[in-house]
């Protein structure tokens, strides 16, 4: 949830307190528990859509951020410091990362798990005339390809909340600063006390009438289980991590850093909030009430030394063994000890560990259709329109009916994952939007499609050498003069392991 113009900051030590009986010791800490990688594969696929789906919303919202994140920045940089080397993990397309190298004269690097996400930087280059870039590394924020107390400092921007043990970043983030380094996290949600916790509610363009209503007069947070547009990542199989209040947060800063300065923003939309903040008392309060988010400056334990100059490289470390990588021919990096090695694709080094890099970018394979992949035409069958949109966004309308062909490229269960838009027109029909999904020949599940926007659907389905999908929605509709009967828009249809 991004502060407002009418967020109250709140720049004060907290007190401190027990953790929730949900956090782990650090010795218990496993990452796969921390974010699943059927969560990752979520993530890889939602960064993609948000920065290439749609860029010129996309560009907005990163300019947008880019001013909230300055000015935390600035504001507490006598606190942070020397700012290089940094690394910014969570980086999306790299926006943050581009500020602190062009506007703050910092040198470091963008981490995000979605390479294409980060490629998609050069484009912002381009359209805000930069001339400085980080170095752009896909990885795993659980896994960080970098050596120990290699970094001045680390940036987290809204992604904490993704996993569902935080303390596990905290431990590899306190591993790759420097002494007397500097962690700085920024709109983390806060748990809200005062709210019947009914239901998830997106974005404010996808809500339904009333839903505006209520949120534009300070009301819907009330009713709402967590942060208003968690609906629309966790849909696409993001969890979401919601737990920690105020409390939460102060104690486990205090647990791994030895200080801190922080600011609350606080939501004071119309009279509904408004008037809470009248009875609250207190800042600190106000933020247990009606949650809000937490940004926060974190120093690490010791003396920070004059920052020496290395190359870039000799920060690295391989995600596979640990050992130090080495620049070798045509840019590709390589491990000093194994076999590992990782290519500069479009400037982009993809350095996840190999096992997650295989199930995570698997190419032009049997058990995906990926509409952005050429030679996808080859999986679909019958009930196809042509394919439009942009890199990133292509899709394909179908009418009533669309059937399409996969085969399994490993072995285990699997879940059939299909990615689609449903556009108002579907909900303009007098009826409610349904969708079935038969593979071969039998139906594995139905749902109701409930609002327009992004949508996944998933389902279970037996062993087979072969799969053959059929997916049927309702109602179809028409816009004329377009003669097409349509219905919805699909993006990808895949075979995943059920994790």
């Amino acid at each position: 949830m991004a502060p407002s113009s009418s967020s109250v900051p709140f720049v004060t030590p907290l007190y401190p307190c027990k953790l929730p009986s949900s956090n782990l010791p650090p010795t218990q800490h496993h990452n796969d528990e921390a974010q699943s990688i059927a969560v990752k594969r979520a993530q890889v696929e939602f960064h993609n859509f948000a920065s290439l789906g749609e860029p010129d919303r996309a560009r907005r919202v990163y300019l947008e951020e880019n001013e909230r994140r300055r000015t935390v920045i600035a504001k507490h940089r006598d606190f942070i410091g020397e700012l290089s080397p940094f690394l910014e993990i969570g980086a999306n397309a790299g926006h943050s990362s581009y500020m602190l190298a062009n506007e703050f004269g910092a040198a470091g690097f963008a981490l995000d798990i979605s390479a294409d996400s980060l490629r998609h930087g050069v484009s912002l280059m381009d359209t805000w005339e930069l001339s400085q870039a980080p170095v752009r590394v896909a990885g795993d924020a659980l896994n960080l390809p970098f050596r120990d107390g290699s970094l001045r400092t680390v940036f987290a921007f809204q992604m904490l909340s993704q996993f569902m043990d935080i303390e596990a970043v905290f431990l590899e983030v306190k591993r790759v600063l420097a002494p007397g380094g500097v962690f700085i996290f920024a709109e983390e949600p806060l748990r809200r006390r005062w709210s019947l916790r009914l239901y998830r509610c997106p974005y404010r363009e996808n809500m339904r009438p009333w839903e505006k209503l209520l949120h534009d007069n300070g009301f819907l947070g009330y009713f709402v289980r967590d942060v208003i547009g968690a609906h629309q990542e966790e849909s696409f199989g993001i969890r979401q991590n919601h737990r920690l209040e105020l409390r939460h947060w102060d104690a486990l800063i205090r647990k791994h850093f030895v200080e801190y300065e922080s600011e609350i923003f606080v939501p004071r939309r119309g009279l509904g909030e408004t008037l809470a903040a009248k009875i609250s008392g207190s800042q600190w309060s106000l933020a247990h009430r009606l949650g809000g988010t937490l940004s926060a400056m974190c120093r690490k334990e010791g003396v920070a030394a004059e920052n020496a100059s290395a190359p870039w490289e000799s920060r690295l470390r391989c995600p596979d063994c640990s050992a130090a990588l080495r620049v070798a021919e045509a840019e590709t990096l390589r491990c000093t000890a194994c076999d590992y090695a990782a290519a500069n694709e479009g400037g982009v080094y993809n350095l996840l560990r190999s096992v997650d890099k295989k199930e995570l970018y698997p190419g032009d394979r049997h058990d995906v259709i990926d509409f952005t992949l050429p030679g996808h035409e080859a999986r679909l069958g019958t009930g196809w329109y042509a394919l439009e949109g942009v890199y990133g966004n292509k899709y394909r309308w179908i009418g009533g009916q669309a059937t399409a062909t996969l085969r399994p490229a490993t072995s285990g269960p699997k879940r059939l994952r299909i990615r689609g838009h449903a556009s108002e027109h579907l909900f303009a029909q007098g009826s409610t939007p349904k969708a079935v999904a038969t593979v071969n020949g039998a139906v594995v599940r139905e749902w109701q499609i409930d609002r327009t926007g992004l949508f996944i659907l998933e389902a279970d389905v037996p062993d087979a050498a072969e799969y053959q999908v059929t997916i049927q929605i309702t109602p179809a509709w028409k816009l004329p003069p377009d003669e097409r009967e349509l219905t919805v828009t699909l993006s990808m249809i895949r075979l995943t392991p059920r994790d």
